[in-house]
């Protein structure tokens, strides 16, 4: 149960700082394009990327610290985080294949199903 409450709580955070940051990054620059969203997406991957690679090599960190910063925090920041972190391990482990499939899967099927549900949407 405490596992849950270190990513809810998390979450929480993340959540309303990609609120924030992204609503920030919106008036500064206009809606011409998702500034905001592309800004909270890199930051979000440079920060796992860093994290992880400072819990595996350098910081002793408390598995529930760990779950609070990366799936929480992150998670709610951007979920684009993990994706890309993911996707770099598989490439790491040499499975550039697999890798591919994954960054070509996850974006045409997300944005096929993101697509089918605006549709089912206004269907509704």
């Amino acid at each position: 149960m405490g596992k849950y409450l270190f990513i809810g709580l998390g979450g929480f955070v993340g959540s309303v700082c990609r609120y924030g940051l992204s609503g920030f990054i919106h008036r500064v620059l206009g809606d011409r394009f998702p500034y905001g969203t592309l800004t909270v997406n890199i930051l979000g991957c440079f920060t796992i990327g860093l994290l992880m690679m400072l819990f595996e090599e350098r910081w002793l960190v408390q598995p529930n610290v760990r779950l609070f910063l990366t799936v929480g925090i992150l998670g709610g920041f951007t979920t684009f985080s993990t994706f890309s972190y993911e996707t770099i391990e598989i490439f790491r482990g040499g499975n550039i294949s697999i890798g591919l499939v994954n960054v070509f899967g996850s974006m045409i099927l997300c944005l096929v199903a993101a697509w089918a549900g605006s549709i089912a949407g206004k269907l509704l």
